[in-house]
């Protein structure tokens, strides 16, 4: 048992042994396991945690709209999983009064959930005595072996590969094993310019001495034309209801088209838009995004469209879920807002008060906290009406500006009428 040993050493000195979900918790684990599908640990931790402090159990997650999963889900990437996560909650509510199932073979009837993901649930829960085969696993294995993965089908390549990692697990240590083996795949045993010298397995695996071609899916390549539709700073976007790989999403009206390598350099270099063309990945899709921007000064001429489509606020924006190449398009909007903003001397700010956006105090009325205050929330229509409602006190209540105890009395009155919360 060489391998299973080296592969216990390395982890009891340089494993990860502090992960958010490394508690024991069940459901926390399966939630962790869903999210690391295809994404990096780094990227998940901080989604894994505002994801179970918004849904701390299965009941919570079950009973949650689609909608604020995929708003907290945005940006990590293929959706798909947000909504298997949420169908197989109603399942396990439903069908296992909410406790999630210890059987592997229940777990792996549920949604979104195969053999190796239902393996790590119960040997990171439990301990129990099941592989992981993962796509790091995967290479290390193929090339420990020197497997040629061109001359192989697919089935018979993973049938290989779950023979091969179950003659290495160990039977008591399978949690630990299992995080080693990610590990190592993770940072030592990459894809692209494997760090060979630390591996633990360096002086038995095979891939110094043959040369291995491991397959690589060639990604399809689709131009696609956002129609960025600006009114003031409100933004048009739609949701996606059809199955793709964004449903339920809200994004701008869009064209997708054939792209050659050299349309896309040509765009690249005459580009004098406000969002410059992108790349961005998904799965084997390689998307080269373009942006337009038509500026318009009515916003109800959309109405017809079938859709379901909202005004988004970049300054105040709703809590939907977006793409990340959305998300990136509307930073960069912000950011040229609030740049032409300075170049006017002057800033648009959201309203407490008066609940809208409108043009900013440009310096502060009164010191201290309560001038910060308004100059941070408080409009310029805010404080015309305050004047307003001012005079009408002054001249109601008989009062004299040069006293102290009607200064007092007004700048009660002044934060009771700027600070209080709008029913309206």
């Amino acid at each position: 048992m060489f391998f299973t040993q080296k592969i216990l050493n390395w982890f009891h000195i340089y494993g990860r042994k502090s992960l958010p979900w490394h508690n024991k918790n069940i459901y926390q684990i399966w939630i962790s396991e869903i999210m690391l599908q295809q994404t990096q640990v780094k990227t998940v931790i901080p989604y894994f945690n505002k994801f179970i402090k918004n849904f701390p159990t299965i009941e919570s997650l079950a009973n949650s709209s689609i909608d604020k999963i995929l708003y907290l889900w945005s940006g990590l990437g293929y959706y798909q999983r947000a909504f298997r996560i949420h169908k197989t909650a109603i399942i396990i509510c439903k069908n296992y009064n909410g406790i999630f199932p210890d059987n592997i073979y229940e777990i792996q009837k549920l949604p979104g959930i195969g053999k190796s993901t239902a393996g790590a649930i119960l040997s990171f829960a439990y301990n129990f005595g099941y592989a992981v085969l993962d796509s790091n696993v995967k290479r290390i294995l193929i090339r420990f072996h020197a497997i040629n993965t061109n001359n192989i089908k697919n089935n018979e390549l993973n049938k290989k590969l779950w023979n091969l990692i179950y003659q290495y697990l160990p039977i008591h240590q399978s949690n630990k094993f299992n995080q080693a083996m990610m590990d190592i795949g993770s940072f030592i045993c990459t894809s692209k310019k494997p760090n060979c010298s630390i591996c633990p397995l360096y002086y038995s695996c095979q891939y110094h001495t043959y040369d291995i071609c491991l397959k690589k899916k060639k990604k399809n390549q689709i131009g696609i034309l956002f129609s960025i539709i600006q009114y003031k700073n409100l933004y048009f976007l739609i949701q996606q209801k059809n199955m793709s790989i964004w449903k339920k999403l809200f994004y701008f009206p869009s064209t997708s088209f054939l792209i050659s390598k050299k349309n896309w350099e040509k765009a690249k270099k005459n580009s004098k838009i406000t969002i410059h063309p992108f790349i961005h990945y998904i799965s084997n899709i390689k998307l080269y995004i373009f942006s337009q921007i038509i500026k318009i000064k009515k916003k109800n001429i959309y109405n017809n469209i079938i859709q379901k489509k909202i005004w988004y606020n970049i300054f105040n924006p709703q809590k939907i879920g977006t793409p990340s190449p959305i998300k990136k398009i509307l930073i960069s909007l912000k950011k040229v807002v609030i740049k032409n903003m300075k170049k006017k001397h002057m800033r648009i700010i959201f309203c407490s008060f008066l609940k809208i956006e409108s043009e900013g105090l440009e310096y502060q009325f009164f010191p201290g906290k309560t001038g910060k205050k308004i100059y941070q929330e408080i409009s310029k229509k805010a404080w015309s009406l305050w004047l307003i409602q001012q005079t009408k006190i002054i001249n109601e209540k008989k009062l004299n500006m040069f006293l102290e105890r009607d200064r007092i009395y007004i700048k009660k009155k002044m934060k009771e009428f700027f600070f209080r919360k709008n029913k309206n």
